[in-house]
């Protein structure tokens, strides 16, 4: 079961680049701060990446805002022209890799969706784009967009989770995305294999899965997400995100537990109408949950808690 510790952090609307939302939180511990790194958005509602610094000791204290952005959004006529979302952070030798969902806008859907690649090399003060096109976008596999991703390396296999979406339904008259979890491999962490592999496919209520994390507890692969159903799912709390989660032995087959993902929606808190977005980090000797709560962010980020059942749990990130 996890423990919630509550809201962390929601901006006050005094940067201009930081008017609301502190979406898709990431936990990165430093050596004496926690950083987190969120998406926030403009008065144009285009998303950039930034952070905060928390208390290693606790967590809930906020030590440092950061007052400008790492990553803004792109070019005109790019694929993340609209934002720059943070998803999955890795450091590799002496650089901090930052794989990133970018956005653009569709006259039909609203926006469209891409996996792009940038790189710190001062310690995550400053993302530089890798490339100015995404790492992965639409396909054969991929039909509408792909986001979030999460990426972790294995020996020489690099190893991502990512959001597939397959199709786009309007319902209530508003084009709805239905997008589940695909898989894919690497041997340079830039040029992914895809066959469409699905890990956790939309059912019945699922049509949505967000943002998946995984972590190694021992020989045993974890993944939590968000999930939720199409209709009405940003006014109805009986349809829209909360959390799920799904153990595999290999990363590749996962069997869905979410009866067991040990945290629900609060009663009348700045959780209680979603939760979303989730991130698991290991500090010391807990497991710790970064989750976004009502308004898909809007709402800020908080975080919950779980010891670390086993000596053996080791996170790869």
């Amino acid at each position: 079961m996890w423990t919630k510790k509550g809201l962390i952090y929601k901006p006050d609307g005094s940067l201009p680049f930081s008017l609301t939302h502190a979406q898709v939180p990431f936990g990165f511990p430093l050596d004496d701060r926690f950083r987190v790194y969120f998406a926030t958005r403009d008065q144009d509602s285009a998303s950039s990446t930034s952070f905060v610094e928390l208390d290693p000791n606790d967590l809930s204290q906020v030590v440092y805002v950061h007052d400008r952005p790492c990553l803004t959004k792109g070019s005109v006529g790019m694929f993340d022209e609209t934002g720059a979302m943070p998803s999955w952070f890795l450091p590799v030798g002496d650089e901090i890799w930052l794989y990133y969902t970018g956005w653009n806008k569709s006259q039909t859907t609203h926006y469209r969706l891409g996996i792009g690649l940038a790189i710190s090399r001062d310690g995550g003060l400053t993302f530089e784009r890798k490339y100015v096109g995404p790492l992965l976008d639409r396909s054969i596999y991929d039909p509408v967009w792909v986001a979030q991703p999460c990426v972790m390396r294995e020996g020489d296999r690099w190893r991502i989770w990512y959001l597939s979406c397959t199709k786009i339904e309007i319902i209530n008259n508003h084009p709805e995305p239905f997008y589940d979890v695909k898989y894919a491999e690497s041997e340079d962490g830039i040029h992914w294999h895809r066959t469409g592999q699905v890990c956790i496919g939309y059912d019945e209520f699922t049509n949505a899965i967000g943002r998946p994390t995984v972590y190694k507890d021992g020989a045993l692969y974890k993944m939590y997400y968000s999930y939720r159903n199409a209709e009405n799912y940003r006014t109805d709390t009986r349809q829209s995100y909360r959390i799920g989660y799904a153990e595999s032995k290999d990363g590749l087959t996962w069997d869905r537990k979410d009866d067991q993902a040990g945290i629900e929606r609060s009663a009348d808190d700045w959780d209680s109408a979603m939760m979303d977005y989730c991130h698991i980090v290991r500090h010391r000797d807990e497991w710790v949950m970064f989750y976004n709560g009502n308004g898909f962010g809007a709402s800020g980020f908080g975080y919950a808690v779980q010891p670390v059942g086993s000596p053996a749990a080791e996170f790869i990130r």
